[in-house]
């Protein structure tokens, strides 16, 4: 194995890791977003991430991103929020007013 060879596997690692640690804070939102609308007596109905980019916040590299989401709080309307994540630490929810 050459020191080329080693070098390419290295990065494929690197890359599918961070594949896998993106797929990961996707889950833990959806899970947080969850129980926030439940706590919250709202019906969640989409979730998409915005955006995500490589941030050093707290010091070291993570990823930041931020996170759309959809609820409706009577069954009729609907309305949009966005989370803020780093990591898998939730940095801010906003949720505009809405009908209770």
């Amino acid at each position: 194995m050459t020191l080329l060879e080693l070098s390419l596997w290295l990065a494929i690692g690197f890359i599918s890791y961070q594949f896998w640690r993106i797929r990961g804070i996707s889950e833990s939102t959806n899970t947080y977003l969850k129980q926030y609308c439940d706590k919250h007596q709202l019906q969640l109905l989409s979730v998409a991430r915005a955006k995500t980019r490589l941030s050093f916040k707290f010091k070291k590299p993570d990823w930041n991103s931020v996170f759309m989401f959809e609820f409706s709080s009577n069954g009729e309307d609907r309305y949009s929020g966005e989370v803020e994540l780093v990591g898998s630490r939730v940095i801010r929810t906003e949720v505009p007013p809405h009908r209770v």
